[in-house]
């Protein structure tokens, strides 16, 4: 039986919905998911075995000008995606503007790999015509381009874009063992799950400069989890705690049960917080938590 394998990489721009889209491929929650722009800061693999294909699929960080380290690690991170990928998922929606980038659209057209560009948020649409005039102007931009339209919130059209996806598939043997799910360990989906809650329950800079670390990781009869939140300012861990201690409690009570969700077991969380100033400019801070 031939066997078909490779990496599918998806790109895109900040808040299209990269995120939700490979969840939906995935079939796991692997990738947070806020509404907030720069929610996804690395590269995150999921994996979708069958008898006789392996789809790596690879969310990214979505496309930004980097204006300090972290954002210029955030970036390789989506430039290697751009290099090493079998086949290209690329992001946009409804309601971007096809000259949103420029500079990596021209870089996609180049690839001598298949393109697949999905058209997200097509629920938006007012008419079947909208649409319509949206795909002939991405066709025009990317004339190779295989185009989808979906929408990842409603699950329409997911299964169009495995089913294309597989038949692009290189045949090549399996790249991991056939009961992997992801590259990523525990300790990094329980700072993941911690990292949304905090981008959800707090506004403007709070959560971009915000990163978690898991200090203790134990799985015992319950799960036994000391994270510590790292922030910039003494004043953004006095936003985090919140009076007498009831924004953190309210973060960390939501975090509970999402990682109970996710684990399948119950979990004892600890939270600090912890003033760390030069965290998003420094490389060996970058490096600690996991970004070179």
């Amino acid at each position: 039986m031939k066997h078909k394998s490779g990496f599918v990489n998806i790109l895109g721009n900040p808040n299209v919905g990269k995120s939700t889209i490979m969840n939906a491929l995935v079939g796991e929650n692997l990738s947070i998911i806020t509404s907030k722009a720069q929610t996804t800061r690395h590269r995150i693999m999921g994996m979708v075995n069958g008898e006789d294909f392996q789809i790596i699929y690879s969310d990214t960080p979505g496309i930004i000008k980097p204006n300090y380290k972290l954002h210029e690690s955030m970036m390789r991170f989506v430039n290697k995606a751009l290099s090493d990928a079998d086949i290209l998922l690329y992001v946009t929606d409804f309601g971007e503007k096809i000259d949103r980038s420029h500079d990596y659209i021209k870089k996609i057209g180049k690839l001598s790999i298949p393109v697949v560009l999905l058209i997200n948020k097509i629920d938006l649409a007012t008419s079947q015509e909208d649409v319509e005039v949206l795909i002939a102007k991405w066709q025009e931009a990317l004339p190779s381009a295989i185009i989808i339209p979906l929408s990842a919130k409603k699950k329409f059209n997911i299964n169009a874009v495995f089913e294309k996806v597989l038949e692009l598939l290189p045949e090549f043997p399996p790249y991991y063992s056939k009961d992997s799910l992801t590259d990523k360990s525990e300790r990094f989906f329980a700072s993941e799950i911690i990292r949304q809650k905090v981008m959800l329950n707090y506004q403007k800079e709070i959560p971009y400069s915000t990163e978690i670390e898991i200090e203790e990781f134990r799985d015992e009869d319950i799960l036994r989890i000391r994270a510590i939140i790292h922030v910039m300012r003494d004043t953004q861990k006095g936003i985090i705690i919140g009076r007498q201690g009831a924004a953190l409690k309210k973060t960390g009570t939501a975090a509970r049960l999402e990682l109970e969700a996710f684990f399948g077991k119950k979990v004892f969380l600890e939270m600090f917080v912890k003033v760390n100033k030069d965290w998003r400019t420094k490389d060996y801070q970058l490096k600690r938590f996991g970004y070179k």
